[in-house]
């Protein structure tokens, strides 16, 4: 009869155990079901989970696997607002017209360790004679600019971010530039692009190698996307040009906030731009992920009075062809194509997506002055509203050698425009 007890009650726990630890799996384990709603093909295409959709507890330090039917989706959490905590769950996936994908999230104590399809790099150096370390962060005074300094302190003049098909570089040494390294391989770009054997900064990007190389010439120009406001009809730059040795932004704020397997972001705080004898506060945020030959581009800023149009820059350096304005989706499209590269070398497929909510138009920044040679699109924003476009490059040495044809590029900047259009909808169970 006491071995009857004994044996019941080996029994009673062992049960007990198997549904405690049924129980847990199923509170951490989410069902996410992904629905396509469009006719649209949506290859890669980008999705954001808020942490709070996910109702999620306890699991700060672990890693996301997520298992559609036997593959797994490479994932990455993201900590946005730098408290320590992850705020998204964020991934690609491919769609077919009104695809229906049912995800089953759970959770690892040991990194998955995915392909690296998307990175973030910055390096800098303390002094003219001492060598470049890497870093995540920097805060930049209005008086640290390179002429002002007599160096550059910034490997590649600044953060660089790349994903499978090409890369940029920002010129965070005050002018705010964003410029084009064309990838010829989708393997991420060494450490040391923009630095020699020493340590030291050095320009050793304009050479081709196997990789590929910087190919966008930018000269006075805000580069694929930078911007400026429109005040008064005076153009103002956000930042200076090579030649100035005060910034007109009091103090910039730069930090790597994500990077990781899919996605990499980088963010930037201008504190009291100078801009038409006003004060200026501005945000932006870049984001990148895999198989899109561009990346996207967030901005805001605080202390609009009404008064004040934000203008995005897209080079137009060595451009001899028309312009293309096209109306797709949710966007207008603005297409360059030409030996747009160094020397008129390449060519090269320029663009920049910008939401048709928001869009007034355009006009042409002059040939001298602080900012000159690019086409200026005109976006009316609300004080402190944020607007995402997206700055795209397609080189004929690119992986995807249809690059070299017009009407293909055209193609491929409508066609991203509208699959960028789409919202998936999302359901947690």
């Amino acid at each position: 009869m006491k071995n009857t007890i004994k044996l019941y009650a080996q029994i009673t726990f062992s049960v007990l155990i198997f549904a405690s630890c049924n129980a847990q799996k199923k509170t951490t384990e989410k069902l996410i079901v992904l629905k396509n709603t469009s006719n649209l093909e949506l290859p890669q295409k980008a999705i954001s989970i808020k942490r709070s959709e996910l109702a999620v507890k306890d699991v700060t330090n672990d890693f996301a696997i997520l298992l559609h039917k036997k593959d797994t989706i490479p994932a990455q959490l993201n900590d946005l607002d730098n408290d320590g905590k992850w705020d998204e769950l964020f991934f690609v996936a491919d769609f077919s017209p009104k695809e229906t994908k049912t995800i089953t999230l759970n959770w690892s104590k040991t990194n998955p360790k995915f392909p690296i399809k998307t990175s973030a790099r910055f390096g800098k150096r303390e002094g003219k004679n001492l060598p470049v370390h890497p870093d995540t962060q920097e805060v930049l005074l209005a008086n640290q600019v390179h002429k002002k300094l007599g160096y550059q302190k910034y490997q590649t003049d600044g953060p660089t971010w790349e994903n499978d098909k090409v890369g940029f570089r920002h010129y965070l040494d005050g002018r705010n530039s964003k410029d084009v390294f064309g990838k010829r391989i989708p393997a991420i770009t060494p450490e040391d692009v923009g630095i020699n054997s020493k340590g030291a900064v050095e320009d050793n990007y304009h050479v081709m190698y196997d990789w590929g190389r910087d190919i966008f010439p930018v000269g006075n120009s805000a580069g694929l996307g930078g911007f400026a406001l429109l005040i008064d009809n005076k153009i103002n730059r956000l930042g200076i040009i090579a030649s100035d040795t005060l910034n007109n932004i009091e103090k910039t704020t730069f930090k790597i906030v994500s990077e990781g397997p899919v996605n990499s972001v980088l963010s930037y705080n201008y504190q009291n731009w100078e801009a038409s004898g006003n004060k200026y506060q501005a945000k932006e945020t870049t984001s990148i992920w895999p198989g899109m030959y561009g990346y996207k581009n967030t901005i805001a800023v605080d202390g609009l009075k009404g008064k004040e149009t934000l203008l995005i820059a897209l080079s137009n350096l060595n451009n001899q062809n028309p312009l293309q304005v096209i109306d797709s989706g949710d966007f207008v499209c603005f297409i360059q194509h030409d030996k747009l590269t160094y020397e008129r070398q390449w060519i090269l497929g320029t663009a920049i997506i910008i939401p048709k909510n928001v869009y007034k138009g355009y006009m042409e920044a002059p040939k001298t002055g602080q900012l000159t040679d690019s086409y200026l699109i005109k976006l009316n924003v609300k004080n402190n509203q944020e607007v995402s476009y997206y700055p795209i490059a397609g080189w004929e040495l690119s992986a995807d050698k249809n690059f070299k044809d017009s009407a293909y590029f055209a193609n491929y900047v409508t066609t991203l425009a509208k699959q960028l259009s789409v919202k998936i909808k999302v359901e947690v169970k």
